[in-house]
């Protein structure tokens, strides 16, 4: 633990836990998909949903119907939001540039940039309508120019994340949750076609099955529970910071909240307005037991154990809320999202603002960013040689094959050379 720190309000569990028993269901269920297919598919529907859809396919004309059933205003913000994506989207895109440079006389190297063919967005259910998931996950596919995009959805959703899929611009919407349709875009059944990577997040068991597919499908990443904390000094706001705080709780009662500051008072306060809110917090069946298992607040004795301490936790969404928040922003570096200054609440970039809300967590911001139109496409390189290239590489490539002792890999190489000099 780093010292400088004192723990306010400690989280009361360990947010890492016991997972052999998922794991072990988990591969029974891609074993029993892979095998079996839409008839395994059916099976767990029945097993963890309640239902078997007639068809796993969405019609047009269901489509159609989620469209019109869904509330004009509803559909007016998923609109905003779809274009506020897009445009994010297209400008990071605009950032990947092609490659084509002769590094040495007659040796060219470049890079191409490549969208995956056919990719795969699961689209989680949830307790409620979450119309800015599909968004996230299949807007920059399309922005990125995959051919395809297969969206999986429970049977259970709520129609309008048919509707919400359909607008994102999903090319094809099945009904198929959990762990089984992992498998299914992971192995392809006679309904469903098989992807080329996967992007969303999930539970537990979606999770685990990104992991045990990852390979030969590839996978956005693996989300744990949602997390946010704020860095902040004595002009924190305890009343805002445990708003934010709840605000991401209700999320999922394993949901990692916390406060990092260098102001104890601050500390304190912020620890009575949770449990203030939380008394008129609809959603406090959920973020209650969030806060009380794994909310901590983190009184740092200096600006720079602040730093260090939030770089340790690396949280999903960070938020800066100092004198100097421009200037703070630039000295921290591990985090899947960061939002400077009081005015950048978490929920705008959730739902609309136009960054990407899958991000990593569980201290993965240590070596990755967020989900962003970049994941969709492949940097694939390519190399050509003109006769004078092959003067100048053959040789060492040659002495370094010896070297290895990779008689193939010199003859190869050899060759070339020799032909040129015939010629």
């Amino acid at each position: 633990m780093i010292d400088g720190i004192e723990f306010i309000k400690a989280p009361g569990a360990d947010v890492a836990a016991d997972n052999s028993a998922i794991e072990a269901a988990v591969k029974e269920i891609l074993g029993k998909v892979r095998q079996n297919g839409d008839e395994a598919i059916a099976d767990f529907s029945q097993k963890f949903d309640g239902m078997v859809p007639d068809n796993l396919e969405v019609t047009t004309l269901e489509i159609t119907e989620a469209l019109a059933d869904l509330d004009p205003q509803t559909r007016k913000d998923t609109e905003f939001a779809i274009e506020q994506v897009q445009n994010f989207a297209k400008a990071q895109l605009g950032t990947m540039t092609e490659l084509d440079i002769e590094t040495m006389p007659g040796v060219h190297l470049g890079h191409r940039i490549i969208p995956i063919q056919r990719v795969g967005a699961y689209v989680p259910g949830g307790r409620y309508p979450l119309l800015s998931a599909p968004i996230m996950t299949i807007v920059p596919a399309k922005i990125a120019g995959c051919d395809e995009v297969i969206a999986c959805l429970p049977p259970t959703a709520h129609p309008a994340m048919i509707a919400g899929c359909q607008l994102a611009g999903a090319d094809r919407i099945f009904r198929v949750g959990g762990a089984q349709a992992i498998a299914a875009m992971a192995f392809g059944t006679d309904t469903i076609p098989k992807v080329d990577k996967i992007f969303g997040p999930g539970n537990a068991y979606v999770n685990e099955a990104k992991r045990q597919v990852f390979g030969p499908v590839g996978i956005d990443q693996l989300a744990g529970p949602s997390e946010i904390f704020t860095v902040a000094d004595s002009t924190g706001d305890a009343e805002m910071l445990a708003t934010d705080m709840l605000a991401q709780a209700e999320h999922d009662i394993r949901t990692r909240v916390g406060l990092i500051t260098s102001d104890r008072k601050l500390a304190e306060a912020t620890v009575l307005e949770v449990e203030k809110q939380l008394k008129t917090l609809s959603t406090a069946d959920v973020a209650g037991p969030a806060w009380r298992d794994f909310g901590q607040v983190v009184f740092c004795e200096s600006e720079e154990k602040m730093i260090e301490y939030s770089d340790f936790i690396a949280s999903e969404h960070l938020q800066v809320h100092t004198q100097d928040a421009q200037a703070m922003a630039k000295r921290l570096r591990n985090y899947g999202s960061l939002f400077i200054g009081q005015n950048a609440s978490v929920v705008y970039s959730d739902k609309c603002c136009g960054t990407n809300h899958t991000l990593p967590t569980m201290a993965a911001g240590r070596y990755t960013g967020g989900l962003w139109v970049g994941a969709y496409v492949k940097t694939c390189t390519h190399q050509w040689l003109s006769e004078e290239g092959i003067r100048t590489m053959a040789p060492p490539a040659i002495r370094q094959s010896a070297a290895e002792g990779l008689e193939g890999h010199l003859r190869a190489a050899a060759l070339r050379l020799e032909r040129l000099q015939e010629g």
